[in-house]
């Protein structure tokens, strides 16, 4: 059975997709057959009539992967809003066991599968005739979580929630990722050190504005 990792955030706009797309692309990168899925998707691009997953599009070009990106999404909606509500305007209800089916089947082409969000940790799915949170399925897919925080000012508040509610619920946060860090800047520095003191988590890797690279990973991921 593959491996795999979560990639949540602290937030909307964070940076996930492309955290998570440096990171199958060093996978890949150092021999390990890593896969890609993302539960739901929101403000698909259209093209020609035609609705393409842009987050999911970018993360397979990124990784070298030249499948169709739609078959790595469960859904895929054109409303640029949360999942819940997206699927309530298109009437297509977000269902657990989709989801989770999907992810089998991708399981049995990879041997680690970096699994991406939408949104912030407490993003709903439904809340309608099924209440489905993220959170749900993280621990339908039985995945420990990386978070993607920012670098910048109001990190450490919004970190340490991400982490505190993520263990309230049992799931195990397997590190932090920081984007847009610049290592001159003395608030980044700090706020990575007094975010590993707070949260009794490593900060394991720090990423720079614009890089095309991540650190190898792997030994945080467990045996992959």
């Amino acid at each position: 059975m593959a491996k795999g990792i979560f990639v949540t955030a602290t937030g909307t706009d964070v940076g996930k997709t492309y955290i998570s797309a440096l990171i199958v692309k060093k996978l890949r990168k150092i021999g390990i057959n890593c896969g890609y899925f993302k539960p739901a998707l929101s403000g698909a691009e259209i093209i020609e009539g035609e609705i393409i997953p842009g987050d999911c599009k970018y993360v397979l070009k990124q990784a070298g992967i030249t499948s169709n990106p739609s078959n790595y999404v469960s859904y895929i909606f054109k409303n640029a809003v949360s999942p819940h509500l997206a699927s309530e305007i298109e009437n297509r209800p977000i269902k657990l066991e989709k989801i989770k089916n999907d992810f089998n089947r991708i399981q049995k082409e990879y041997d680690y599968i970096v699994v991406e969000g939408a949104g912030g940790i407490c993003c709903p799915f439904n809340l309608k005739e099924e209440k489905l949170m993220l959170t749900d399925v993280i621990k339908a897919l039985n995945l420990d979580i990386l978070i993607v925080a920012s670098a910048s000012l109001g990190t450490i508040n919004s970190t340490l929630l991400t982490v505190e509610y993520a263990k309230s619920l049992g799931i195990n946060v397997r590190g932090i990722i920081l984007n847009n860090y610049n290592e001159n800047d003395l608030m980044h520095k700090d706020n990575k050190k007094q975010i590993e003191v707070l949260t009794g988590i490593k900060v394991v890797s720090t990423v720079q504005d614009g890089a095309d690279t991540i650190d190898d990973l792997s030994e945080f991921f467990g045996e992959v």
